[in-house]
């Protein structure tokens, strides 16, 4: 399918406009890996806290659960490990990942989205001509089980980070820093 990297470049504002854009979620134990790759790569990331957990109320959070990698645009758009410069393209015709077998999990559990109940993510441009998932879901399905028992906690605060990283036109709106949820 052509362009089918659109997943891997346009990033959206989640929760809210407020939190700005979201990176593409590592998880703690993932989070050297994707470090090195990028320095292999000669690529320069920017990794930012995602999510934190406390079980006292404070002013931040006493553990990060999971990270964000940023994309390289100023808007936040576009992951640094996509190959937009080469005429090599995925078997779908979008852009070659330059991590494909290395990518994060979440990149492995994609069109697969966290939702209730988990669906394929509508915004897909693979899955708009697509009226049924592929063979491939169950890995997809798998991938997110294990950022679900990853993410597990007990704590009794959990917060989010706000990337202050979006259009220039919602500058004004959003915030950076940590925010109890």
């Amino acid at each position: 399918m052509e362009g089918c990297s659109k997943c891997c470049i346009d990033r959206e504002y989640y929760p809210s406009v407020e939190f700005g854009k979201v990176g593409v979620l590592i998880l703690q134990d993932e989070k050297d890996k994707i470090e090195l790759l990028a320095k292999k790569h000669g690529i320069k990331i920017i990794i930012l806290p995602r999510i934190g957990m406390s079980y006292k109320e404070l002013d931040k959070p006493d553990q990060i659960l999971a990270y964000q990698l940023m994309g390289v645009e100023p808007n936040g758009n576009t992951c640094p490990f996509l190959d937009t410069e080469s005429n090599e393209r995925s078997p779908h015709g979008g852009y070659r990942c330059k991590i494909y077998e290395n990518r994060p999990l979440a990149c492995q559990a994609y069109p697969v989205i966290e939702r209730f109940p988990v669906m394929l993510d509508p915004k897909c441009k693979f899955c708009e001509t697509c009226s049924a998932p592929s063979g491939n879901i169950n890995s997809e399905l798998e991938s997110l089980i294990q950022i679900q028992r990853k993410m597990r906690t007990d704590a009794t605060h959990i917060w989010r980070y706000a990337t202050g990283i979006g259009n220039k036109e919602n500058k004004d709106q959003i915030k950076t820093g940590w925010f109890l949820v």
